[in-house]
């Protein structure tokens, strides 16, 4: 899972054309993955702002607005690809035009045995 982070007021900086360019790349690469067979799926995250983060501590719930983490980049999506190995995951990451400006997370799936942890 290639998982897309990043940061909402630089995002917002860019001009309709840069951000326009960004997702131009992003739908080129999506249909050359989608023709290689290694499309599996993906979405993007509404914005952060709707974002609530559980916690329970002494078996109460505790329930916060915004992120789980205190940082400037945010999760923004995810793509799911089936890669022959964990070093092309990697190199379609770097593509993805996010890694340029923030930054990109390949983390494996685990499979139903969780033989990964």
């Amino acid at each position: 899972m290639l998982l897309i982070y990043n940061n909402p007021a630089t995002l917002a900086a860019l001009s309709e054309k840069e951000r326009g360019g960004l997702m131009g790349e992003v739908d080129a690469l999506m249909a050359e993955l989608t023709e290689s067979g290694e499309w599996v799926g993906g979405e993007a995250l509404a914005d952060w702002s709707h974002t609530r983060t559980v916690r329970v501590r002494d078996g109460v719930p505790v329930v916060t607005d915004g992120p789980y983490a205190e940082a400037k980049e945010q999760l923004a999506g995810y793509c799911t690809v089936d890669c022959e190995s964990p070093e092309r995951a990697l190199e379609i990451a770097a593509r993805w035009p996010d890694a340029r400006f923030w930054a990109m997370e390949v983390r494996p799936v685990m499979d139903t045995t969780g033989t990964e942890m």
